[in-house]
């Protein structure tokens, strides 16, 4: 059938399409407005039950006052103890404050506001008869007389009345109540006629959406399922990056560390041969010359030679393979001993210590002495880049990538991007008084292990150092 045919149907396709959608909508659109009206209508309704009930429960609390008022006082003509006249002493502020509630509560409604009025003077007759009596009874040297026994039938002709007239109160309210109800039960018939028919609309709108859209749908399916396969292989890719980054890492800090081996034994070599010849040299000096003033100066270059052979000794020290004396040991076990020796630092600053240690954890080989001494290095320069009872030290180990990692974190002052990189190198150090030394030593005795370091840190934020080792198998 040629294109020129077939777009007119089309067009009637779209078209129905359109349409089918609109009316939906405005029927829906009309549904919801209603119901939202009625909704309204039926919590308003709802209020006002609610506001009736409140009424009625008011009045049963205001007629309880009044009785306990009066119970009270039978107490107290008993057994003339006034300690049952507590309750009638507070009869009169709590009768005032349930009708200044009760007002509030009908001021919509004039004929009960003259009700409430009539009432409060029937309960002011009450607790003046009440009064009156405990006055009398006071008066009689708490003895009951004639004309106070003739007294309870008035009270109780006054009790009937305001009874009556809480009755009355309470039976308009409850008419009100009766016809608000009806209210809230025709409303809430007429909004189950709109739910259903919504339903009905949205099941008619649900198949047509479902017939119309069924192809793009599963196109959709198909477009997602294809980015689901991609991101995947991103995700992939992304590991194998990071894998191969920590590799080169490792790589790098391995050759670096080889080179500054290197350099350190070239410089250590070149520096020797003249140290050497100097020392014969003031050796032959003091023998051929006689003088206080000249050894003196003698004895200066001596030692001063000593000290940088005793550098470069240091720095051969730090960079040569380390021999290893190898046993089984529990990464766990070995770091605790490593925080007994850094005890003393740890309570003189107050450092919190967390422990985050994985159980179960597989043994390594190592040398239980040396690898003390890279432990401790880490966690006495963690120890000092804290501030007293502010520092948190937290060492975790964990089975990863096929590898014990262990952890040392602190919440220092930080690194630098440029002191990090710098910072296994011989004699760098960012402390006043610090050789350089120890992280290049603490890095010799990883490496020998056949473990690899690398240290992560951000200014502000505190340093972290993480120490993989190959584990038994």
């Amino acid at each position: 059938m040629p294109m020129k045919m077939l777009a007119p149907f089309i067009d009637k396709i779209a078209d129905r399409v359109r349409w089918g959608y609109l009316t939906a909508f405005i029927l829906l659109l009309v549904s919801y407005i209603l119901t939202f009206y009625s909704s309204q209508q039926v919590t308003n309704q709802q209020k006002r039950v609610l506001h009736t009930t409140n009424v009625i429960n008011t009045l049963d609390i205001l007629s309880s006052e009044v009785i306990d008022a009066e119970s009270s006082v039978r107490g107290y003509f008993i057994t003339k103890d006034e300690i049952f006249l507590e309750d009638y002493k507070k009869a009169p502020g709590m009768v005032d404050s349930t009708l200044q509630q009760l007002k509030f509560l009908t001021t919509d409604n004039t004929k009960q506001q003259s009700r409430l009025d009539t009432l409060s003077i029937l309960i002011k007759r009450k607790l003046d008869l009440l009064d009156g009596g405990i006055a009398t009874f006071g008066r009689n040297n708490y003895s009951l007389t004639d004309s106070m026994v003739k007294k309870p039938y008035a009270g109780k002709i006054v009790m009937d009345e305001i009874q009556a007239l809480v009755k009355k109160l309470q039976t308009e309210e409850n008419d009100l109540m009766n016809k608000r109800s009806e209210r809230v039960s025709a409303l809430s018939n007429f909004i189950k006629v709109i739910n259903i028919a919504s339903i009905v609309i949205a099941i008619v709108l649900a198949f047509y959406s479902i017939t119309t859209f069924n192809k793009e749908n599963k196109a959709k399916q198909a477009a997602d399922k294809q980015a689901e396969q991609f991101r995947q292989q991103l995700e992939l890719r992304v590991e194998e990056l990071a894998t191969a980054n920590n590799e080169l890492l490792q790589l790098r800090s391995i050759e670096k560390f080889a080179a500054t081996g290197r350099i350190a034994r070239t410089i250590a070599h070149e520096v020797r041969n003249p140290l050497t010849n100097i020392n014969l040299a003031t050796e032959h000096l003091k023998t051929e010359i006689q003088s206080p003033e000249i050894e003196m100066l003698i004895n200066m270059i001596g030692r001063n030679s000593n000290r940088i052979n005793e550098l470069i000794n240091d720095l051969l020290n730090s960079t040569k393979a380390t021999q290893l004396n190898f046993t089984n040991v529990n990464l766990n076990d070995l770091l605790d001993q490593s925080l007994t020796f850094a005890q003393d630092r740890i309570d003189l600053k107050e450092i919190k210590v967390v422990k985050k240690y994985a159980s179960h954890l597989p043994q390594v080989s190592a040398d239980i002495e040396k690898l003390n001494i890279a432990f401790l290095n880490i966690i006495v320069n963690a120890v000092e880049a804290m501030e007293p009872k502010e520092g948190v030290l937290t060492i975790t180990t964990e089975l990863k990538n096929n590898h014990c990692v262990v952890t040392i974190s602190d919440n220092g002052k930080g690194i630098d991007d440029e002191s990090l990189s710098k910072l296994f190198e011989p004699y760098f150090t960012t402390k006043e008084k610090g050789a350089g030394l120890g992280l290049t030593h603490t890095q010799n005795i990883i490496l020998s292990h056949q473990a690899n370091i690398i240290a992560d840190s951000e200014p502000g934020q505190g340093t972290s150092f993480f120490i993989s080792f190959n584990y038994i198998q």
